[in-house]
């Protein structure tokens, strides 16, 4: 193995990350591994998983990704084997078997979708959808970032899981909004288009029982004035305030608190059941997987904040 390497914040941005220049948000450097200890896998990072709020305090920039065990001290795993695992974003890095989870093949589907739809955004969808926001039968339910990871399992979540009498998503594009009319939704708005609150007046006619957040700011605002009384939101994501010069306030760690009650690897088996049984749509639409070299990972995220992908944002390394 010639010297791994790692992307580190080494400026943490106030507004937008740079990527060049005397600032630049990250700096990548040769990286020291441990030597392992029982119960410990030394692993190769395959795909890097690409979310807005990956920014630490400093340190090796966060990520969970799909990665090759390389070498193992551990009963559970053995070379070759594929896992999920916290990587961050390095090539080669030590993990603790504990910690990592087994990827099982799904007929017809790419592990990539663990990375997505089967991982951390689809039961952030599931969990957000289903315990915090109590989605019924009887609620019309508003989707914010509607095409991205998270909200296109929503959308799929709460209309064909849970049998929501509606759903109205919102999207950066026409192109975007058809794509989830086509998974489940109502009504599909472009937020971009000049017309756009009177639209979302008209289809959140009667107000709604539910909002799904994945993009605060202006959206959020004038989702407050169109709930129902006793109407529930999920503050899922903020993407619009992500990386802003403004102190803004974001909530998190549900994921987590869901996964120590035990429910997780659950929620996982019910979202596969519904995919295999045709009720939501899992595939090569959901995702967008961008080969990239490892010196090129932070120009595919940095495409994130931009909108550019439909589904779940992957880096392959090549």
């Amino acid at each position: 193995m010639s010297s791994p390497t790692q992307w580190v914040l080494t400026n943490k941005p106030t507004d937008l990350p740079e990527l060049s220049g005397p600032n630049q948000t990250f700096t990548l450097e040769t990286a020291s591994l441990p030597s392992l200890n029982d119960d410990q896998v030394l692993v190769r990072s395959l795909y890097i998983s690409n979310d807005p709020a990956q920014l630490p305090q400093d340190g090796i920039m966060r990520a969970r990704s799909i990665a090759q065990v390389v070498e193992s001290k551990s009963s559970n795993y053995s070379r070759g084997d594929k896992v999920l695992a916290t990587t961050g974003w390095a090539e080669y890095s030590v993990q603790d078997a504990v910690e990592c989870q087994a990827c099982e093949d799904i007929p017809g589907l790419s592990a990539t979708h663990y990375l997505g739809a089967f991982g951390l955004t689809g039961l952030t969808a599931y969990y957000g959808t289903k315990i915090i926001a109590r989605v019924g039968r009887e609620d019309t339910v508003v989707v914010s970032g509607a095409a991205g990871a998270t909200g296109s399992m929503v959308v799929q979540i709460a209309k064909k899981m849970l049998g929501c009498k509606k759903v109205v998503d919102i999207a950066g594009s026409d192109d975007k909004a058809k794509w989830v009319e086509s998974l489940g939704a109502d009504v599909c708005l472009n937020y971009k288009k000049f017309c756009f609150k009177q639209d979302l007046v008209k289809a959140t006619d009667g107000f709604v029982e539910v909002y799904f957040d994945n993009v605060g700011g202006e959206i959020l605002d004038l989702m407050l004035m169109r709930m129902k009384q006793g109407g529930r939101i999920a503050a899922c994501g903020a993407i619009t305030d992500y990386n802003r010069n403004e102190k803004q306030t974001t909530l998190k760690n549900w994921f987590e608190d869901f996964w120590a009650e035990g429910k997780g690897p659950q929620a996982v088996k019910e979202m596969v059941t519904a995919a295999k049984e045709g009720k939501i749509k899992v595939g090569e639409e959901n995702e967008t997987v961008v080969d990239n070299k490892f010196e090129d990972v932070p120009k595919t995220w940095m495409s994130l904040l931009e909108g550019a992908n439909t589904g779940k944002l992957v880096t392959k390394l090549v």
